[in-house]
């Protein structure tokens, strides 16, 4: 009886070993951050990608080895996952990268498990240079190119909503897409006034009033003497010239 519970225990094991020895990660926009602790070999492909099919038994044999070079195979699809092919700017298929506590490192060599084996347990990849600081995937820089590919990606299923979907002409679409460019260019623009004239107010210019020279003539003492009698008797009441003598007034004693 004991026996056949082993067995059935080993029946029930085995498989999940199995299955487990040789599988290949699939790295997602969500769980692309698992790469930057360990060591990792990273395919990016494509499934319609000739090339890429060519090399998956060959990455597929060098996942075999995975355990014991301790390393962590993983792969990419990029028609699936548009941010991480933004985020590691594949313009080639298929691409392979070497991760290695998070400093990347493009592979350039031969495309069979032998030479990805000798990569990794020779450490060859310590003869690549890594990707600087701008360029690596988990920068600021690549973080918005990521953002901009996934966007792109957005707009292209809107795109064919409209046109397959609701049946709208592609004129239609595009008109649609240039009106939101238009609005939210727009609502940009507003908010960015508000802000910098939030963190810069302007300065309200306050008309200045008539100043008098320090230094006064005899001619423009006499004339400033008269200014005076003339709004002191308007302040008593007293009627007085108009209001274009006191402005000339005020301009003569400014010439003198």
């Amino acid at each position: 009886m004991a026996l056949y519970g082993v067995c059935c225990f080993l029946l029930v094991l085995l498989p999940a070993v199995l299955a487990k020895k040789g599988d290949v990660i699939e790295i997602t926009d969500n769980s692309w951050r698992d790469i930057l602790q360990g060591e990792w070999m990273i395919k990016f492909y494509a499934p319609w990608c000739p090339a890429c099919h060519k090399l998956q038994p060959e990455w597929k044999t060098f996942a075999e080895w995975g355990d014991d070079l301790n390393v962590n195979i993983a792969k990419v699809d990029v028609t699936a996952q548009p941010g991480l092919s933004g985020r590691f700017i594949i313009t080639a298929l298929p691409t392979i990268y070497h991760c290695k506590d998070g400093v990347f490192r493009k592979y350039q060599g031969a495309r069979t498990h032998k030479d990805f084996i000798n990569f990794v347990n020779e450490k060859e990849w310590e003869s690549i240079e890594p990707l600087s600081s701008w360029f690596s995937p988990d920068s600021v820089l690549m973080s918005g190119m990521s953002t901009l590919f996934q966007l792109s990606v957005w707009i292209r299923y809107c795109h064919n909503y409209f046109v397959e979907d609701i049946g709208l002409p592609v004129w239609g679409s595009y008109i649609i897409f240039g009106l939101i460019t238009l609005f939210l260019g727009l609502f940009l623009g507003l908010v960015l006034v508000f802000v910098a004239d939030y963190l810069c107010p302007t300065k309200r210019q306050r008309p200045q009033g008539f100043t008098y020279p320090k230094k006064l003539t005899p001619e423009a003492a006499k004339l400033l003497k008269e200014l005076e009698e003339e709004q002191d008797r308007e302040n008593n009441g007293e009627a007085t010239g108009d209001d274009n003598s006191k402005e000339n007034l005020r301009k003569r004693i400014g010439k003198s």
